[in-house]
């Protein structure tokens, strides 16, 4: 008999039977993890975008929001006209005629939406030939920028406290603020553009950041919850700026209504295009402040200390941060982005204080905010497509007999669906995001 010869030592199997390892006669488990090997490589950029393309990510749901809220449109659209809806009486008898009736209804209200908020390719193509100006060309991109600035503006003021664990219900309070002292700057003052321009925006801003930080130094000396705080101050706001309006110094003696005398033209945001078109250096003032913010939060000092504020104010205490003051200035700079808003409104389009003169953009930031999922940059794309809905559901109301309601009733859908992030998944069978995956176990340590 001969004896079994004994398996090299570097070669023999591991205790648990599992396979030896072909380096240096190693365990798999003393491998350098960070190694790729041949049957483990590195995925490409093109493999990366292919398997969050159709994921639970953030963008891809909120892409998908907004395709439902649409479609969501479309059945109220088709409901609300009386031809279409009597046809559907007929579905079984004509369904190809009434699939047709509906489609061509729903898809020409969306295009009269989309003309009226981008462009409109025949007024582009009168413009090649000659036939009109470049101006009709860039009017419904002008409308687009026109509503979208002071939403991106007030969007932010929503989104950063959020970052801080403050949900900021006041934007639309601070936004009349800051509309008040950049129009009593406006009207009170004839100086030089290059001063009373810069200075009507100084004050707007300030007094919306005074008006922020009421709130902040409220709820870091007191305890006083936000939300009710910032909502009894939307209440005095509105009612001052209607108190306010009817001094003698403001009101408009040549006028009856509730309406201040004009601004004065050296304080009037200058036209971007053409003095034909309403779009305004307020754009670029939102964009400038996206820019701000999103450096703000992943560079700045101010910005580490505000999220870690919001994500436990205890270790950040412990940590020797000031959770009080960080609090109050956070309230007092979303106060002044708010009164950012409000200023590009009264300098920028209605040139006027009015009871109504900054709308409801306070409170529509708020959807803006939760839509951009409370990030600078997010909150801006927000902004521009809340700001394509309003330009465009006017187009769509005048053109395609649409009410133009149904536009609030999409931007409502679109923040129900993105605040509900597990439903889109169901509905389209989402798989899970790589990203977020790995995230959530980095998290759990």
């Amino acid at each position: 008999m001969t004896s079994a010869t004994p398996e090299p030592e570097g070669t023999a199997p591991s205790p648990d039977k599992s396979p030896p390892h072909s380096e240096e006669g190693r365990p798999y488990w003393m491998v350098e993890v960070g190694k790729i090997g041949k049957h483990r490589r590195e995925k490409t950029l093109w493999q990366r975008f292919k398997e969050e393309l159709y994921a639970d990510n953030s963008f891809t749901v909120s892409v998908l929001a907004v395709l439902l809220a649409l479609a969501v449109g479309a059945v109220l659209m088709v409901l609300g006209n009386d031809t279409v809806r009597q046809q559907w009486a007929y579905f079984f008898y004509q369904p190809l005629k009434t699939l047709e009736m509906s489609w061509e209804f729903v898809a020409k209200a969306y295009t009269d939406m989309f003309k009226g908020a981008i462009v409109n390719p025949d007024t582009f193509n009168r413009w090649i030939w000659g036939m009109t100006t470049w101006q009709q060309v860039l009017r419904p991109i002008s409308e687009t920028l026109t509503n979208a600035a002071p939403l991106i503006l007030t969007g932010l003021a929503v989104a950063i406290p959020f970052r801080a664990g403050l949900f900021n219900i006041g934007a639309q309070g601070q936004a009349i603020m800051g509309a008040i002292g950049a129009g009593t700057v406006g009207i009170a003052l004839d100086l030089p553009a290059i001063i009373n321009l810069p200075l009507a925006i100084i004050v707007g801003f300030l007094c919306g950041g005074l008006w922020g930080y009421l709130v902040g130094i409220l709820k870091a000396k007191t305890g006083a919850h936000e939300v009710i705080v910032t909502i009894m101050l939307n209440y005095i706001a509105a009612l001052f700026l209607g108190w306010y309006i009817l001094r003698p110094a403001i009101k408009d003696p040549a006028r009856t209504d509730a309406i201040s005398k004009p601004v004065n033209e050296s304080a009037l945001l200058a036209k971007i295009f053409d003095p034909s078109l309403r779009v305004s250096l307020s754009i670029v003032l939102a964009l400038l402040a996206a820019a701000a913010m999103a450096w703000l939060l992943n560079r700045g000092r101010f910005g580490f200390e505000l999220r870690a504020v919001g994500h436990n104010p205890h270790a950040a205490s412990t940590a020797g941060m000031k959770v009080g003051t960080t609090i109050a200035m956070t309230m007092a700079l979303a106060g002044a982005l708010a009164g950012l808003g409000g200023t590009t409104m009264v300098l920028g389009t209605a040139t006027v204080l009015t009871d109504g003169v900054v709308g409801l953009i306070g409170f529509n930031g708020i959807l803006v905010a939760l839509l951009g999922r409370v990030k600078p940059w997010g909150v801006a794309a927000a902004g521009l497509l809340f700001g394509a809905l309003q330009s465009g559901g006017q187009a769509m109301q005048t053109f395609a007999g649409v009410s133009n309601e149904l536009v609030t009733v999409i931007q409502a859908m679109i923040v129900i669906f993105v605040a509900a992030p597990m439903l889109v998944k169901a509905i389209f069978r989402l798989r899970r995001s790589p990203s977020q995956a790995a995230s959530a176990v980095l998290a759990k340590g």
